[in-house]
């Protein structure tokens, strides 16, 4: 049984409950990371459905806490092989939220005495935090899931493009991406994107697979030289 570190917190609960499964529930106590990631993604995108269905109430409590159920239950398989537990996990994330903020925090974690007034400030110090802590790192795209759905990844490919300073649209020279005239709004351009994958689907085509492929012709082109 996890060490509360305030007693009968609503988590301290929790952390104890699936504690006490592990070892009675057959079914609980047969979990693995592995077979755990099937759920944790399922979850996850239920999350995103309350989201944008506007269920922004109890609908999105449940679907985080079943996300959350999913940290816990991670946290308790690494415990039980003794490597980590929920508390080191939770402080591990405090600690990295205060090292990456240094535009609200100090090092040791009190507010500043001022604090920055535009996004573009945060995002420099922000990429400025991440550098300092992975110097090693020179690759743009490197961290980026190799797993992600391909448009999210081409979407985030080219913000990490954009920050480092690469050329992503038109004006960036050879290598930069050919921009088509894009929709004025999100349904126009949802519609567009659905048009392009019905004539690939017309024309046998897989588009995400082919999209999957220019994404990684696209970070290829853009990496920094090791």
């Amino acid at each position: 049984m996890p060490t509360p570190t305030s007693a009968n917190s609503p988590l301290d609960q929790l952390l104890g409950t699936i504690a006490e499964l592990r070892e009675h529930c057959p079914w609980m106590g047969a979990l693995t990371h592995e077979s755990l990631v099937e759920y944790l993604i399922e979850e996850a995108y239920e999350v995103v459905d309350s989201i944008e269905a506007g269920d922004v109430d109890d609908e999105l409590r449940g679907e985080l806490g079943d996300v959350l159920l999913q940290v816990v239950l991670h946290a308790r398989l690494a415990e039980e092989r003794g490597s980590f537990d929920f508390d080191a996990v939770a402080k591990g994330i405090n600690e990295k939220m205060i090292r990456r903020n240094q535009h609200v925090f100090t090092p040791d974690g009190s507010l500043r005495e001022s604090f920055p007034a535009s996004v573009e400030e945060i995002i420099v110090t922000w990429d400025a935090a991440k550098k300092a802590e992975m110097p090693e790192r020179k690759d743009p795209f490197q961290g980026i899931p190799p797993h992600l759905p391909a448009l999210a990844a081409a979407q985030k490919s080219m913000d990490r493009a954009a920050r480092a300073g690469l050329p992503v649209g038109a004006a960036g020279g050879q290598s930069a991406v050919v921009l088509p005239v894009i929709p004025a709004t999100e349904e126009a351009l949802g519609e567009l994107l659905l048009a392009v994958v019905a004539g690939a689907r017309e024309q046998g085509l897989d588009a995400e697979r082919a999209l999957r492929a220019a994404v990684r012709s696209f970070q290829k082109d853009h990496a920094s030289p090791s």
